[in-house]
């Protein structure tokens, strides 16, 4: 079968994130950009169900504009075989999103679609539900093991009361979490092998879509700068400060 995951392009999750002087969003401009640490546990899944026999192809997918084409091939250099770029020039709402991997799906015939469950950036986790909803395949979601069979999927996820093990029929969609695997690092000789791999570069256009916008950003802002902590003299006075300053008693 067919693996297909979609990575993001966010920014690093150790860079100062700034907000724009105008209030429109964050600052992305000399910041250094990665691929979506669950991305890349998707990735690093897909590669191993390559190595395991159960994959012959891993398919990379990414959504935005031309620097996307970076972390694709980062993709490729940890193992992917192809990568396909939607080049679009603003970001996509998730359910845009969705639309646009269900038209690369029908074009790809995956047997498995792996997704990050969050993007680091805007935290929605909407995109792999909504691919499963319009797809009408089965899915699961926070996965924390993912064990392959004949023609099904186990997967572990974890729930609030524990662990929950679902068993899937192929084709199906899964979410990615951070107890899934450890990804591994690019070697050299592959980071110049991905150099030669194939990047396919598409538009919505090709793909026959016409994506809606249907939520507006108002406006971003920084928290509040935290203020200082005091110390107090007794258990008493910490009690008087959280009833009556704090109100929270």
């Amino acid at each position: 079968m067919k693996v297909l995951v979609a990575i993001k392009r966010v920014i690093d999750p150790y860079a100062k994130v700034r907000v724009k002087s105008d209030g429109s969003g964050v600052e992305t401009t000399n910041v250094k950009m990665t691929m979506n640490p669950f991305c890349e546990i998707a990735v690093e899944q897909a590669v191993r169900l390559k190595e395991a026999g159960h994959a012959e192809e891993v398919v990379v997918v990414s959504i935005g504009d031309n620097q996307c084409q970076e972390q694709l091939r980062t993709a490729l250099a940890l193992g992917a075989d192809r990568a396909i770029h939607v080049n679009i020039t603003q970001a996509p709402e998730p359910l845009s999103v969705a639309k646009i991997l269900q038209s690369i799906m029908a074009q790809v015939s995956p047997g498995l679609v792996l997704l990050g469950k969050q993007s680091i950036d805007t935290d929605n986790n909407q995109v792999a539900q909504m691919l499963a909803a319009i797809t009408d395949r089965p899915q699961g979601t926070f996965a924390s093991e993912l064990i392959v069979e004949e023609g099904t999927v186990l997967v572990t996820r974890e729930i609030d009361g524990g662990l929950e093990t679902l068993k899937l029929q192929l084709p199906a969609i899964i979410s990615t979490d951070l107890r899934l695997n450890s990804p591994r690092y690019a070697s050299l000789p592959n980071i110049m092998k991905a150099k030669r791999k194939p990047l396919e570069v598409m538009t919505v256009d090709d793909l026959g879509l016409e994506l809606k916008t249907h939520n507006e950003v108002l406006e971003v802002m920084s928290p509040p700068v935290r203020t200082a902590g005091i110390m107090v003299s007794s258990v008493s006075e910490l009690i008087d400060k959280l009833k009556n300053e704090a109100k929270v008693i």
